[in-house]
């Protein structure tokens, strides 16, 4: 059982990303911000990764005409979105899957957070075309995740700064070392260069980093 599919994992998740990952919030808002310098008041928006509905709930307060396409492929983490979004998930549309599975749009704009170090190197490009597909010309596309550089020691060193951000939060450090272990051997972390490379291989334009946090690095760019 993975942890976006254990019940009890998934009760927790709403803590663990403004424990884990440094400046959530505000991160969060910028992505808002990014969004609206281009999306209409009736914005359609892609939010791929949606589980958890974090980023949901934020998009919809922020911006009371946008209509949202959520995508995950945890039914448990879409249960949660659903929850969070409260009398907000009338405006979005959650769906289980993954990009392959989203509408084909066209939107005005689309987001991946906390998402693509889940995806191998192929996968991420698949998700970049298909994503970029997706957008009206000119639409933004948001995007953050663990990113760190990998050569001469500097994965381990970074990995190293992402469990001790964690103890310092509040979490055991044991259990922080066995986090540290878990996201270095079963998730997919990229060199910051190379994640800008499948967006412009993928055809966004102006590419450009917005957030930088410890271990975690976010991108805009323009379909």
């Amino acid at each position: 059982m993975t942890p976006f599919s254990d019940p009890q994992a998934v009760a927790r998740y709403a803590e663990d990303p403004t424990r884990f990952v440094p400046g959530f919030d505000a991160m969060q808002r910028m992505t808002t911000l990014l969004l609206a310098e281009r999306a209409p008041d009736d914005a359609r928006v892609l939010v791929l990764g949606a589980g958890g509905g974090l980023e949901l709930k934020m998009f919809a307060q922020a911006h009371p005409g946008w209509i949202f396409d959520g995508i995950d492929p945890s039914a448990e983490m879409l249960h949660l979105a659903e929850r969070t979004l409260g009398p907000l998930a009338a405006r979005a549309r959650l769906q289980q899957g993954y990009i392959g599975d989203a509408p084909d749009g066209p939107y005005d704009a689309a987001t991946c957070l906390l998402t693509q170090h889940f995806m191998d190197m192929d996968e991420r490009r698949r998700t970049a075309a298909e994503v970029r597909r997706r957008l009206k010309p000119g639409a933004p596309f948001v995007t953050a995740h663990l990113s760190i550089p990998q050569g001469d020691g500097a994965r381990a060193t970074w990995l190293s700064r992402y469990a001790a951000f964690a103890v310092a939060a509040g979490l055991d450090p044991e259990k922080a070392a066995n986090m540290q272990r878990a996201v270095d051997t079963k998730t997919h972390i990229l060199a910051p260069e190379q994640d800008e490379a499948i967006l412009i291989e993928a055809g966004f334009a102006r590419v450009e980093l917005f957030y930088a946090a410890f271990s975690f690095r976010g991108w805009v760019a323009h379909a």
